[in-house]
Order: C-alpha cells, then sequence, then structure tokens
C-alpha cells in the first residue's frame, strides 16, 4: 500500500506556515500518522478519503466568518440609515433624495434654484438590503431609481424621464448627503485634513486644493469637473484645482477604511457643512419624452487609494477623466 502523504514530504502543509496553530491542523496532523487511521482506510476507503479531501480544502486563514461591513439599509423621512459597525453608533445617515437645480444655481438663492420633488418608497426587501423609489419632480419629470447593498458597497440606479410634451431645464440633482462625522470622529473645521479627491496632482487632500472662500453662501467647498459650466454650480466657494473624476472620499477615524462615492456623470463634488460628502450627477436637461440614466456608488472598504482608484476606473470605465 502506498505510503500515506503527510507534512514530512509536503512542506507548504506544515502548521508552522500558518500564523496559528489551530486544534483542528494538529489533530489532523496527528490522525494522518496513525495507525488507527491506516485500519479505518482499508475498512471504509472511500469514506476515509473524503473526510481527508474535505480537511485539506479547508483554508486555516478563511476559516473564521467575517462579518458583514453593511448589515442592512432602510429609508423613513428622506433619510436612509446605513447600519454598519464601522461608527460606533451603527449607522451613517444619508440625505436621500436631497435637491435637484435648475440652471444659474451659481449666484442666486438656493430656494430659487430648487425645483420641488416627493419621493415614495415602493419597495423595501424583507433582508434589508434592498430599496426602490418613484420621485415625482414637478414640470412632470420622473425618476425610477433604486438602492441595494453590496458585501462593501452602496449602488444607486437613476432612472429620469421628461413626461411632458416641453423641454425641461433640470441641470443637476443632489440624490445623497453623506454625513461622515462619525465615521471618521472630526468635525466641520478639521475632516478636509482626512478627505480627498484626485486631481492633476493625483490624490489631493482636500484640505490642499487651493480653496476658496467667496461666495453667495459661506462654508463647505465646490469642486467642479472639466466640462461643467461654473454659473450652474453649487452657490458655495468653488476650489481652484479641479477633480478629473467623480470620486470623493475619505478616511475612517482609525485610518483603517475609506468611505467614498462617486457617480457616473459628476456635475460636481462638493465637501458639505454638515461634514458631508457629495458625488452629485449631471443631468443637462431633458427633451420631451427623453430619458437618461446614471448610477452612483458608496464604497465602503480598502484603506488604499490606488486600489479604490482602480476599482472605481473598473465600475465607471468612461470616467477616466472630466465628466
Amino acid at each position: 500500500m502506498p505510503a500515506l502523504v503527510t507534512t514530512k514530504c509536503c512542506p507548504w502543509l506544515a502548521a508552522s506556515s500558518f500564523p496559528t496553530q489551530p486544534k483542528w491542523i494538529i489533530f489532523r496532523e496527528e490522525m494522518m500518522d496513525s495507525l488507527i487511521l491506516r485500519h479505518l482506510i482499508r475498512l471504509f476507503p472511500s469514506t476515509i478519503f473524503a473526510a481527508i479531501a474535505f480537511l485539506f480544502s479547508v483554508d486555516p486563514l478563511t476559516t473564521h466568518a467575517v462579518s458583514p461591513i453593511l448589515k442592512s439599509i432602510i429609508w423613513t423621512n428622506n433619510l436612509l440609515t446605513l447600519h454598519t459597525p464601522l461608527v460606533p453608533s451603527g449607522a451613517i445617515h444619508i440625505w436621500y433624495l436631497e435637491a435637484f437645480l435648475h440652471p444659474g444655481a451659481r449666484t442666486q438663492s438656493w430656494n430659487l434654484s430648487k425645483i420641488p420633488h416627493q419621493t415614495q418608497l415602493l419597495v423595501a426587501s424583507s433582508d434589508q438590503r434592498h430599496l426602490s423609489f418613484v420621485t415625482e419632480v414637478q414640470t412632470n419629470v420622473q425618476m425610477r431609481h433604486s438602492v441595494h447593498l453590496g458585501k462593501d458597497e452602496v449602488v444607486f440606479d437613476y432612472e429620469i424621464e421628461n413626461k411632458s410634451e416641453v423641454a425641461t431645464d433640470l441641470q443637476w440633482f443632489q440624490p445623497a448627503c453623506i454625513r461622515v462625522g462619525e465615521f471618521m470622529d472630526r468635525q466641520q473645521s478639521n475632516f478636509v485634513e482626512r478627505a480627498f479627491i484626485y486631481t492633476e496632482e493625483g490624490f489631493t487632500w482636500l484640505s490642499e486644493a487651493r480653496r476658496t472662500t467667496n461666495a453667495l453662501y459661506l462654508g463647505g467647498q465646490v469642486y467642479i469637473p472639466p466640462g461643467i459650466n461654473h454659473d450652474d454650480a453649487n452657490p458655495r466657494p468653488v476650489a481652484r484645482l479641479q477633480p478629473l473624476n467623480g470620486l470623493i472620499g475619505c478616511f475612517s477615524a482609525d485610518g483603517k477604511t475609506i468611505l467614498a462615492t462617486a457617480s457616473s456623470t459628476t456635475h460636481e463634488l462638493f465637501e458639505g457643512v454638515y461634514v458631508c460628502l457629495h458625488s452629485d450627477p449631471h443631468i443637462g436637461g431633458l427633451a420631451p419624452g427623453e430619458i437618461k440614466k446614471f448610477k452612483a456608488k458608496i464604497y465602503l472598504g480598502t484603506d488604499d487609494p490606488d486600489q479604490l482608484l482602480k476599482r472605481y476606473q473598473k465600475d465607471f470605465p468612461t470616467r477616466r477623466k472630466g465628466r
């Protein structure tokens, strides 16, 4: 009978090759060398070899279940609540949907720029990982949208339709105001030091993005990508350094996790006065009967900005540069 394979002839199976030495590994090695196992193999060959195959197929580095980063998501009173162990309270709050805007927002009252809208929740899945909505925007525009919770991301899909027989000048919208204060353990005065965008200079902290202070409304900072008319932008201070894509993010308090958000056609990136981050999509008006589709994401996971950028470029392949 051929000799059994043991860790003596396969050093890659040695317990010393693992970070720790769980009891089941020691048991496996002892059993493999025991006379009892040899007798059992003679009596029950198929059963024993099936058991051995199972033991060797188990990766000791993944035997412990990993707790999911994103537990569930609910929506009440225009507020998404994302349940996650990454913050002490167990929840990240997102104002959803915030605003739809006319052109010319840069130099006029915010109330004049906003277009009234009303959102209705249509479906909330029993596992609290999927939501579907319809939003009626004044001037006969309807948006159908959904929010889906992935393993380490939140996916937003939007379809907006002009149901009237006349064109609408709806330029852009603010779907998600993501409150990151607790996640970062920072305040309005210092959270920009640990939040970032990508510019011609590469990875750029918001605090180093050539900030300005003069605008119709003070506080916060707007980052306008190439191709967007500044007259249609948010009426808050505009950074001189332009973002090259639709990605904006920040680091957790312990520096081990990045929260970032991105959109497929970005009108602006925005750091708001509620210790919040935005990646706001550009619409650019709608002809009669026209339908446009958009996608956005929130990422939660890696602590590596380069890895995040690669993932973003894979998810939004047309967004290599500009909007």
